[in-house]
């Protein structure tokens, strides 16, 4: 037996799990009681979903981010399956669009307004209709926009191509019919070349989606797979289960071969599903099991010991589902690197949970921030569906560089013009060290945006105030603690800008001051 130091230089040895406070949980949401094993819960910088109960067919609930507190009884929902919604996601690449799946047989795209919901949504953008039972499990592509993965208890996966003006799409672009059984899980690689799925029969299979080939099968009788996720670059997979002996386990797999596993690792004897996780950031790997309170995250190496223990979040509160906030969302001021949403049913709460790095510094922390993927799809349907490959589009986290919209603006308009083109301009030292950043000063974003663009801007800033208050920024308060504190904010922004105000006051005088001593030495002169 091989022996491994007990403690290992790590840099995320120390990480810890931060619930947030009362009054920044989400009270009172009525989560769904459906035992289908999924997260519920889907989550990005702006909103936060989750399938609730609803009487007479299938809705969720998208709630803002900055809305903490307790939930209207009254809140609007996205109602519009006839069966009990199973799956949500988010586009990665837009915000304000989700999809979700329901037991009616259908997958349905919503268009979520920037505003409050001031009633029930009902209409969707797009119906998706090829399954012939129920969708458990819907993938939005990590790289190529308006592609959309869907598997159903019919055992077939489709791929659908939402780039089409159709409001009711029948047919998808392609069929997996390679499993024999329900499709419990998928993951994709990287780029999205490749699928890896988990079936009812507990086998893994690495597909080439749009070929629809298996490439690769476990045929390993030990670890019975429940959940499977690829691992970044780092060419494996891990997938979470049960051994011969029903203990909860997880394994780690080679991608070139799966007839045997690296590793595997018993973890307890419970029955809930375990849900992994993983940061490609960081190398950072979560395991949050079904109807547990604990949170157990390793790290993950190319070499041997591949997955190595960190530590283990403990709480009493057993989640029912869970949801993960993007990268691009995260506080990078506190040394934040990853944040789950929990489900908690037993007492209607979402509660947030923040992984934390400790550092004595309160600067941007580069190594532990890398660039990461950003809001911008690197192919589009049409590229990806032809055979294109390509990584996704990385941007820096650091405040104040610029980040990729998840919606680019639409080219400006030629001006014709017979006069010849000025001759390039030397750059100054300022504009030097923009340009090799890629960041660009606002007076330069200024001068090459359109008119419409900043008029786009304002529209797009009215349509989220209500009643004077802007929801993404500057939430109404809800409670009597939250009024106090804004009061208190406002005495003391008030205090500042009248210190503000005398200063500028003494200024002036002293100007004027200055004046007439001018004046005066002119006229003896």
């Amino acid at each position: 037996m091989s022996w491994h130091p007990q403690y290992r230089s790590s840099k995320f040895r120390h990480v810890f799990g931060k619930p947030a406070s009362k009054e920044n949980c989400y009270d009172s949401v009525p989560i769904t009681r459906s035992v289908h094993d999924n997260h519920f819960c889907a989550v990005n910088p702006h909103f936060i979903a989750v399938v609730t109960e609803c009487a007479g067919g299938g809705a969720f609930l998208v709630i803002p981010l900055h809305q903490t507190g307790k939930l209207d009884p009254h809140y609007p929902k996205v109602c519009g399956h006839r069966g009990n919604v199973l799956d949500i996601k988010w586009n990665p690449f837009n915000d304000f669009e989700i999809a979700s799946c329901s037991e009616d047989g259908t997958v349905k795209i919503w268009s979520i307004p920037k505003q409050l919901l001031a009633k029930n949504l009902t209409a969707c953008r797009k119906e998706l209709v090829g399954h012939a039972r129920r969708v458990g499990l819907v993938e939005w592509h990590p790289t190529a926009a308006n592609i959309l993965f869907s598997c159903g208890y019919d055992y077939k996966v489709m791929i659908w191509n939402l780039d089409t003006k159709e409001s009711v799409i029948v047919s998808p672009v392609k069929t997996i019919t390679c499993h024999q059984d329900v499709i419990l899980s998928m993951s994709f690689n990287t780029n999205g070349s490749l699928l890896a799925t988990t079936c009812k029969d507990r086998k893994i299979r690495i597909l080439d989606p749009r070929a629809g080939t298996v490439l690769q099968e476990a045929s390993y009788k030990g670890h019975r797979a429940s959940k499977v996720l690829f691992l970044g670059n780092l060419k494996k997979l891990l997938s979470t289960g049960t051994s011969r002996w029903n203990n909860r386990q997880i394994a780690l797999w080679d991608q070139g071969d799966l007839s045997e596993p690296l590793t595997e690792e018993d973890l307890d004897g419970s029955s809930g599903v375990l849900f992994p996780f993983y940061d490609a950031d960081t190398n950072v790997l979560y395991v949050v099991g079904k109807g547990d309170g604990n949170i157990r995250y390793y790290e993950v190496s190319a070499d041997k010991p591949y997955l190595s223990y960190l530590t283990e979040y403990r709480s009493y509160n057993p989640q029912k589902g869970i949801g993960v906030m993007p990268k691009r969302g995260l506080d990078v001021s506190s040394c934040e690197i990853f944040r789950f949403y929990k489900l908690i049913t037993t007492k209607s709460l979402i509660e947030p949970v923040s992984m934390i790095v400790p550092r004595r510094s309160e600067s941007y922390q580069e190594d532990i921030y890398p660039p990461t993927a950003g809001a911008q799809p690197s192919l589009t349907a049409k590229e990806w569906l032809s055979g294109m490959n390509k990584e996704p589009v990385l941007v820096s986290l650091r405040p104040g560089s610029e980040l990729l919209s998840h919606r680019p603006l639409p080219p400006e308009r030629p001006v014709f013009n017979s006069v010849a083109p000025a001759p390039p301009q030397p750059l100054n030292q300022t504009e030097k060290q923009a340009a090799e950043d890629g960041w660009r000063p606002p007076s330069l974003l200024e001068e090459k945006a359109p008119r419409w663009a900043a008029e786009r801007r304002l529209e797009e800033k009215k349509s989220r105030l209500t009643n004077g208050f802007d929801i993404f920024e500057c939430p109404p308060p809800k409670t009597e603690n939250e009024l106090l504190q804004m009061f208190y904010r406002q005495q003391e922004e008030i205090r500042r800008l009248r210190e503000l105000v005398t200063q500028r006051e003494v200024q002036a005088k002293q100007l004027e001051l200055e004046i007439k001593n001018l004046r005066m030495r002119s006229e003896v002169l």
